[in-house]
C-alpha cells in the first residue's frame, strides 16, 4: 500500500502552509490541486512547492469546482502509482490531529473507503447541518444502505483502483455534488465503507465557496440522477442487499 495526500485549493490562503507542514511528519507525498485560484493563493502555492520536493502542484487555469479538482488530485495520484489517497480540504474544518487514525483504518481495510462522520460543534452554520440531513436522506434511498454515515465531509481516504474505475464510469457533478455522488456510485460497486468520527469546526476566518443556488441546484441533479442510476440497479441492488 502506497498512500498520499490529495487537497484541492481554491482561494484558501490561511491555513495551507500550516496544513502542509503538519503533514510533512508523514512523510508521505502531498498533492495540490490549484482549481484556478487568484494571484495571492497561486504565488502560495507555487512557494510551498518550490519549498517542498514531496509536493505535487496540479493546477487548472480557471475555477473548475471542487468535484473537478478532486477528480484531478486522484487521476494524478493513481497515475504516479499511489493505492490509496488521503483527502483533506485547504479551509482548516478539518481535524488534522485524526491524520494518523484515517491512515491506519485503511491500512487495516485496504479494499475500504475511508469517510470522516463529523462531530460537529456551536460554530457550524445551523441552514448548511439541516442541508446535509436532506442530502444523508437521498444518499440513503439512492445507495439502499445506511453505510454512508455522511457523505459531504471532505476528511476520507479513496482506494484508488476502484475509484478510478468508478470516475470512468460516469460523467459526475464538477463541484459540491461530487462528494455525495462518488460515494454513492462506490457503493455499487460494492466497495466496503468505514466511518470515523471526527470533529469538524467553522473556523471564524474561514471562506466558504458555497454557492446558495449554484450548488444546491447541482446537488439536486446528482442526486436525481443517482435515483434513476438506482431505479436502473434496483434487480441488482436487492440482490447484493440479500446476499450481504
Amino acid at each position: 500500500m502506497q498512500h498520499c495526500f490529495v487537497i484541492p485549493v481554491y482561494n484558501h490562503p490561511h491555513h495551507i502552509q500550516a496544513l502542509v507542514t503538519h503533514l510533512n511528519q508523514f512523510q508521505m507525498p502531498i498533492i495540490l490541486v490549484n482549481d484556478g485560484s487568484d494571484a495571492l493563493c497561486t504565488a502560495i502555492l507555487h512557494d510551498i512547492q518550490a519549498k517542498h520536493s514531496w509536493v505535487e502542484l496540479v493546477e487548472h487555469s480557471h475555477n473548475q469546482g471542487k468535484g473537478k479538482a478532486v477528480s484531478s488530485g486522484l487521476r494524478h495520484a493513481h497515475a504516479l502509482g499511489f493505492s490509496h489517497a488521503l483527502q483533506l480540504d485547504s479551509d482548516a474544518q478539518h481535524d488534522w490531529q485524526d491524520v494518523a487514525k484515517f491512515l491506519q483504518i485503511s491500512q487495516q481495510n485496504p479494499q475500504a473507503m475511508v469517510i470522516g462522520q463529523p462531530i460537529f460543534d456551536e460554530s457550524v452554520p445551523k441552514k448548511r447541518l439541516y442541508g446535509r440531513y436532506a442530502t444523508h436522506i437521498w444518499v440513503w434511498i439512492n445507495s439502499l444502505s445506511f453505510d454512508i454515515k455522511d457523505s459531504m465531509c471532505g476528511f476520507r481516504v479513496y482506494p484508488l483502483l476502484s475509484t478510478i474505475q468508478v470516475l470512468d464510469s460516469a460523467k459526475f457533478q464538477p463541484r459540491m455534488g461530487f462528494d455525495s455522488e462518488i460515494l454513492v456510485r462506490l457503493k455499487w460497486a460494492e466497495v466496503p465503507f468505514m466511518n470515523v468520527p471526527t470533529k469538524v469546526v467553522y473556523p471564524e476566518d474561514g471562506i466558504s465557496h458555497f454557492k446558495l443556488w449554484r450548488d444546491n441546484i447541482g446537488i439536486s441533479q446528482a442526486h436525481l440522477h443517482l435515483f434513476g442510476g438506482m431505479l436502473l440497479r434496483l434487480p441488482k441492488l436487492l440482490s447484493q442487499k440479500i446476499k450481504g
